[in-house]
């Protein structure tokens, strides 16, 4: 999926604060453009799309998101795998760019959004209490749910892709507006490669790989 270098749903967030820095600095003086012309700039900023490389290794899972990993645990996924499984929680500052990668190449067949609260993306239980959106990819050699979640600047989880849609390896498939987490369900066939507290960039690290 092909989206410019700031993704659409900024250009209001960036236009805003931009035409009051133009009508502070022509009516007022350019101390008072100031504040707005630094939203502006750090709208345009969050709202990249920057450019990676997906590396060309299909037993890779590459990550959905930028980060930190804050954690890996065993649990039991209900929602989707229905089995016990490995999960990679990866917290996003509001300095990390927001769009969502697919980790590996396959096909949506489950999705599911669920309305929540907005409590801090970092604090324990947001993935069951907080706004969300699963999709879960099948690939043929293995399954995965990928679940990003709103935090309390994040309002609004934007999604390009529906139910039987296929993704490539690496593909764009989404975003969140501002500070929020994202959560992947892996079954005990990917060997995980990554650790707690890792930094990784979207669709270019390499977070876990298929057994063979």
């Amino acid at each position: 999926m092909n989206k410019p270098f700031i993704i659409e749903d900024g250009y209001i967030f960036i236009a805003v604060p931009a035409i009051l820095a133009i009508l502070a600095g022509y009516f007022i003086n350019a101390y008072a453009a100031a504040v707005p012309a630094l939203l502006a700039a750090y709208f345009a900023y969050f709202f990249r799309n920057p450019r990676r490389t997906t590396p060309c290794d299909e037993d890779a899972l590459v990550s959905p998101a930028d980060g930190t990993v804050m954690g890996i645990e065993d649990v039991y996924e209900d929602m989707y795998l229905n089995q016990k499984c490995r999960k990679i929680v990866i917290f996003l500052s509001i300095f990390n760019a927001h769009v969502n990668r697919s980790p590996l190449a396959g096909t949506i067949n489950f999705q599911q959004y669920t309305c929540g609260r907005f409590r801090p993306a970092y604090k324990d239980g947001v993935g069951y209490e907080n706004e969300r959106y699963s999709i879960g990819i099948d690939n043929g050699r293995t399954q995965i749910l990928v679940t990003v979640i709103a935090g309390v600047l994040a309002r609004r989880i934007v999604s390009w892709v529906t139910l039987g849609d296929t993704l490539l390896h690496g593909q764009l498939y989404g975003m969140i507006k501002f500070g929020s987490c994202t959560e992947i369900y892996v079954k005990d066939d990917v060997e995980i490669t990554v650790q707690k507290g890792s930094c990784v960039r979207c669709g270019e690290t390499i977070i876990g790989r298929i057994k063979k």
